[in-house]
């Protein structure tokens, strides 16, 4: 039994929540009928994928508070389907397990993993390591990592630089202003798609990545937006990880207030330097780094993953049995977004290559974005302009019809939450109070602790949190909801929650 990742933690909360198929990573691999695998030999290969990465074969269960990784009582094993649909939108059982399924639907094998076991680079290993096994080789054996704890040891010798790094960064984000309304969800739910390509142009000392980051700031900042903020996925793979499957990738903010008047390559410029700053931290997860930080499925209504693709990275005794196993669909959907607005790319092309090779998949909630073709066609538009001049204004880049066209609908700033009452005025006389006081203290590993001390300023977390929730309701028969305890974060707070 082994102790999840702090980051794994975050997922497994906000799980419990209610997200939908929003942590589901499929893989859809169409074969052509007459060179498809044999069943058998296909079957077989799985079952060499999943011993060879056995964080597969893993299930989450919690003791005391803590989720941990456990065997699954079953292990995977290949099964036939109906549908790509339902063998991607089929729950996972976190706590039986296994967090990984193999559906083989006519000539078309579906994979899914669960996000807490996998990440997008895992699935160009998946997929080659499947490819070698079911053309009868057998991959480079690999060292055994404990990928939870490699992570935990470096979350915590980071996390005060961590700390002092986003106490000044840090807003919670608001609405963002799109044409005809605005995105401000940060949950995980239901979701349609929309794809289209990219043409992301070379700029001088910026990455591909870089430079459409940018460009997306930009965008945002052309419909209104004063200040911006993004969620990107960041890459944690360090080089023992290398080959290994895992969920080796962390959220993190990016913010910005765009210079209408500034030239993009100043702007990018700068962004650049605030992204290589914060990969200094990029294996915190916020939630540790930040007091008090609600659980959410998304950091920011607006996220942006970019990878690159197998094509770009040059292993090419890996990627040519990977190409002829089958028709790979690396971004395929699992009909869910995280936040309003999600946008997957996969960048094909190799280094030094200008032709076409970004595939865009823009996963969002349709009750707020309500013009997706509008919101791709923009940001090509900007990214064509880039490509002319990169020293164009930013607020030159889109052009003023486009935005007189989707008329941008004024948002009122969100309204401040007034304060929660934190217990003021409960009996704190009453015995519940004083065995809920050693459960902090016990948690916490700090004595006394008063009634009106915040736990976010005792430096609790949501970690911490779910700890003292399941020590209290199995040793005082009573049970705080998550949201309760954010909203009153003190002895006497919970004890008002359950005397109400």
């Amino acid at each position: 039994m082994t102790e999840v990742s702090s980051a794994q933690h975050g997922m497994w909360v906000t799980e419990r929540m209610g997200v939908g198929t929003a942590y589901h990573m499929p893989i859809v691999i169409r074969f052509d009928g007459s060179r498809a695998p044999d069943p058998a030999v296909l079957a077989k290969a799985c079952a060499g994928v999943v011993e060879r990465h056995p964080l597969l074969g893993r299930a989450v269960r919690e003791h005391d508070g803590v989720p941990h990784l456990v065997p699954a009582t079953r292990p995977p094993s290949m099964e036939t389907g109906d549908s790509v649909e339902e063998a991607v939108r089929r729950p996972f059982d976190l706590e039986n397990g296994p967090l990984v399924r193999f559906t083989l639907v006519g000539d078309t094998l579906v994979i899914v993993a669960h996000h807490l076991v996998f990440d997008g680079g895992s699935k160009d290993v998946l997929v080659a390591d499947l490819a070698a096994f079911a053309a009868g080789a057998v991959p480079p054996p690999l060292e055994p990592v404990d990928h939870a704890a490699g992570r935990r040891d470096r979350v915590a010798a980071s996390l005060g630089a961590a700390r002092a790094f986003w106490a000044d960064r840090w807003r919670e984000p608001g609405d963002t202003v799109v044409p005809g309304g605005a995105l401000r969800s940060r949950g995980g739910g239901p979701g349609r798609l929309l794809e289209f390509t990219l043409d992301v142009p070379e700029a001088p000392g910026l990455t591909r990545f870089e430079v459409l980051l940018a460009a997306l700031h930009a965008l945002l900042m052309s419909y209104g937006n004063a200040d911006v903020v993004t969620a990107i996925d960041l890459s944690t793979r360090t080089a023992e990880s290398e080959g290994h499957i895992g969920p080796f990738v962390n959220e993190l903010p990016v913010f910005s207030s765009p210079p209408p008047d500034a030239p993009f390559v100043t702007f990018a410029a700068g962004l650049r330097a605030e992204l290589r700053s914060l990969y200094a931290y990029r294996e915190v997860p916020l939630a540790r780094a930040v007091a008090g930080l609600r659980p959410h499925a998304a950091l920011a209504p607006v996220s942006v993953s970019y990878r690159r693709g197998p094509a770009a990275y040059g292993r090419d005794s890996r990627e040519r049995p990977a190409e002829a196993f089958g028709q790979v669909d690396w971004l395929a959907f699992n009909h869910a977004v995280r936040g309003a607005l999600q946008l997957q790319v996969l960048d094909r092309r190799s280094p030094g290559v200008t032709a076409p090779g970004m595939t865009a998949s823009l996963r969002y909630a349709p009750g707020e974005l309500t013009d997706p073709a509008g919101f791709a066609d923009d940001l090509r538009a900007v990214l064509a302009a880039i490509a002319q001049d990169p020293a164009r204004p930013l607020e030159t880049l889109l052009p003023r019809e486009s935005v007189v066209a989707s008329p941008v609908r004024a948002v009122p700033a969100p309204a401040v939450p007034e304060a929660e009452d934190t217990g003021a005025g409960v009996d704190l006389d009453d015995p519940l109070a004083a065995e809920i006081r050693a459960i902090w203290e016990e948690v916490l590993k700090l004595a006394p602790i008063e009634p009106h001390d915040d736990i976010f300023d005792l430096g609790g977390h949501s970690l911490t949190i779910t700890q003292i929730i399941a020590r209290m309701q199995k040793r005082l028969g009573v049970e705080v909801e998550l949201d309760d305890f954010f909203d009153n974060p003190t002895i006497a707070g919970v004890l008002q929650v359950i005397r109400r």
